[in-house]
């Protein structure tokens, strides 16, 4: 009688655990990625973010005259708004016969709007705090370029001045931004579309010559560069009223052009921004009185 074969045991895989060990080891480390992701906050987009809260929830004054004849009017907005009164700071106007008289025009330190009291010390207070937040914002957004000696951004008086150096927005020689530049200043953009000041763009070079066809002297790179950052400002939306463009060459050092990191600080763009709303006036205020520097 013929055998009958016994069929061949299967074979048993002890490894089957390293499956599921492994996708679950994948798992953890996702959820420990977004974790972190999640506990790093951007100090920039949170003020947006708390700023845009407030005005939220922020009731109107509910009157049948909303206009308060001779009393300061508060308002308030946020860093995304498109419009003066939704700066992100504090304005003040004033409404009715108790208007304020503007200051003289001889005042050589004059330069805000009359509507919000030029001749007023109480107005220049304000207005001076009120680019203080300003400068704090523009310092919380490039806060990493600031870490890394790219930009810097100081407030004196009734002017708000942002340093940047020229490597970080052109190529040696040349007056296109940079992939970068056009990052930094779409955010910066942000922050001075919806404000009213006047803003002056300053480029700057250092002492070595340049001699190219589209640049005979450092007065066109330095001026080209300066125009290239107002014609960006412009199409990404501010007015361009507000905005200047100048150059000073290799004329306005910072630093001694004797050593390379001196000359690579005098290569730089400037952000002049003025405070008030007349452009003309600041910038021949300016001018008379050597600025913030």
């Amino acid at each position: 009688m013929r055998r009958r074969r016994k069929k061949a045991e299967e074979h048993t895989n002890h490894e089957r655990w390293l499956v599921s060990y492994a996708d679950f080891i994948t798992l953890l480390f996702a959820f420990f990625v977004v974790m972190y992701a999640v506990s790093s906050v951007n100090e920039g987009k949170y003020r947006v973010l708390s700023n845009t809260l407030t005005e939220a929830f922020q009731e109107p004054t509910r009157s049948m005259n909303p206009i308060q004849i001779g009393e300061l009017q508060r308002l308030s907005g946020t860093l995304l708004g498109d419009t003066p009164s939704q700066a992100p700071v504090e304005t003040e106007s004033r409404a009715g016969p108790e208007v304020l008289a503007p200051e003289s025009e001889d005042d050589p330190e004059s330069g805000f709007e009359p509507a919000v009291g030029a001749g007023n010390e109480a107005a220049r207070r304000q207005e001076q705090k009120r680019l203080g937040f300003i400068a704090g914002t523009i310092e919380s957004v490039l806060q990493s370029y600031i870490d890394n000696d790219e930009v810097s951004v100081s407030h004196s008086g009734d002017l708000i001045e942002v340093d940047m150096k020229s490597n970080l927005l052109f190529p040696s020689g040349s007056a296109h931004l940079s992939r970068p530049a056009v990052r930094i200043l779409r955010d910066l953009s942000r922050i001075l579309k919806p404000l009213p000041n006047p803003i002056q763009v300053e480029g700057n070079t250092d002492n070595v010559p340049i001699r190219t066809e589209a640049f005979p002297s450092n007065w066109e790179l330095s001026a080209a560069r300066a125009a290239s950052v107002v014609h960006l400002f412009a199409r990404l939306g501010i007015d361009p009223r507000r905005l200047s463009a100048v150059g000073y060459g290799e004329h306005r050092p910072i630093a001694d052009n004797a050593s390379e990191q001196g000359r690579r600080n005098n290569r730089r763009v400037t952000l002049v921004i003025q405070a008030g709303t007349d452009p003309e006036r600041r910038a021949l205020s300016r001018a008379v009185g050597g600025g913030a520097r």
